[in-house]
């Protein structure tokens, strides 16, 4: 019981030391992913991941759950004075269950989801075919225009009177664009709709003030509690108070047992981090990064989907300017020189998903680190000059130690050692 991880499991310690090694050294690009705080994995880290806790404060089915009532209540009063929301549920283990539960509290078997689509942007969880929502569900899909690569509003309203469905979806994991909220609430009272702000990438952004806010307009808002929110890795429920009930049930019991009450305790913290006056400084960092590196890369001769960007992402289209080059075979050639993205689907790709013709690069993580508008030209020259010698692996292997000169400038973690 007393013994230290590298006593018990030497394998597991040189696995996440060579991992620290490489987040440290490489320019972690994924708009999905973030460095969560000292304090956030300290707490993940504690005590509290040994208790069961099934049920709601002061409605627990176990004992011994004084403290574990105290934790969630202090999460749930934080996450609903950051958002100035009436309702909150911090139970849910991802963002993808935090939907389902959505769907299970508001919805039958068979009803219509209006959701964007997997490949113009959306998130499985909006209605994809491979997916439980796209099984369960009757779904309309919406996409960007063809032209502009945005979303038309006059569109979605048509296609909402239409398919008349019971849930509206507004929310994606791949759109560069802001969302206005109030015309999507428009269009769901103009057919009766519920409206669901899926906001699992924004929610730092809105917490923040640099994005348009949902919780005026939306029934129901859900987010994970990663991304550019910083806090441990899961989700949590936002609505009206008339939902609460429904919502409450639909986590506990109908879709969950006990809750990771360590987690939530994190989550709790990084409510709190994100309370500050800096988390609103550092997302305003956040788009002013991503808008200097998408101008840089424009500057490079790429071509941005919708012509750039407006939160914390962009989406690269390299097909104007490698025409034979996959996103999967691009994101190989930049991890080869140590600058980490993921490739995505662009709208109207005539390439597969496991194969892509773009690229999803975000800022989250090179701002945590501190990094700020003067870096950003230097990391898109960095992925510039590899796509351009992508060929060329001694030129990859020069990149990768600039690159890694760069990180040196902005370490991470390092109160951390194994």
């Amino acid at each position: 019981m007393d013994k230290l991880l590298g006593e018990v499991d030497p394998q597991i310690v040189e696995i996440v030391a060579n991992d620290l090694t490489r987040q440290q050294n490489s320019l972690m690009l994924i708009p999905s992913e973030n460095y969560a705080s000292r304090a956030v994995m300290e707490t993940q880290a504690s005590i509290l991941a040994n208790k069961y806790a099934e049920g709601y404060p002061g409605e627990r089915y176990y004992n011994g759950c004084e403290f574990m009532d105290e934790v969630e209540s202090l999460a749930i009063e934080r996450a609903k004075a950051l958002f100035g929301v009436e309702h909150v549920n911090v139970q849910p283990h991802a963002g993808s269950q935090a939907n389902m539960a959505v769907y299970h509290a508001l919805l039958e078997p068979g009803d219509t989801i209006l959701g964007m689509s997997l490949s113009q942007g959306g998130h499985l969880t909006h209605g994809a075919n491979v997916n439980f929502s796209g099984n369960f569900y009757n779904i309309a899909a919406y996409g960007v225009d063809a032209e502009t690569e945005r979303i038309d509003m006059e569109e979605i309203a048509c296609l909402a009177e239409q398919h008349r469905p019971r849930l509206i979806v507004v929310g994606a994991t791949a759109y560069p664009r802001h969302f206005d909220f109030a015309a999507w609430r428009q269009v769901a009272d103009a057919v009766g709709a519920y409206l669901l702000a899926d906001i699992a990438h924004i929610a730092g952004l809105i917490a923040g003030g640099v994005h348009p806010d949902p919780v005026p307009y939306a029934d129901v808002i859900t987010t994970t509690t990663h991304k550019t929110l910083r806090g441990p890795r899961g989700a949590m429920i936002m609505c009206k108070a008339e939902y609460a009930d429904k919502i409450d049930r639909a986590v506990f019991p109908g879709l969950q047992g006990g809750p990771f009450l360590h987690t939530i305790a994190a989550r709790a913290v990084a409510f709190k981090e994100a309370s500050d006056p800096d988390f609103k400084r550092y997302q305003a960092q956040i788009v002013k990064n991503a808008k200097a590196l998408a101008a840089r890369l424009t500057e490079n001769g790429f071509r941005l989907v919708s012509g750039g960007t407006d939160n914390h992402l962009m989406l690269i289209d390299l097909t104007t300017k490698y025409e034979k080059l996959s996103g999967r075979q691009a994101a190989d050639h930049l991890e080869d020189a140590g600058i980490i993205v993921n490739k995505n689907t662009i709208p109207f790709d005539k390439r597969k998903p496991r194969t892509t013709s773009g690229l999803r690069i975000g800022t989250p993580m090179i701002t945590t680190r501190g990094m700020a508008e003067d870096e950003m030209i230097l990391v898109a020259d960095f992925i510039t000059e590899t796509l351009e010698n992508r060929q060329k692996a001694a030129i990859k292997r020069q990149i990768r130690e600039k690159v890694k000169e760069l990180c040196a400038q902005f370490p991470i973690y390092d109160f951390l050692s194994y």
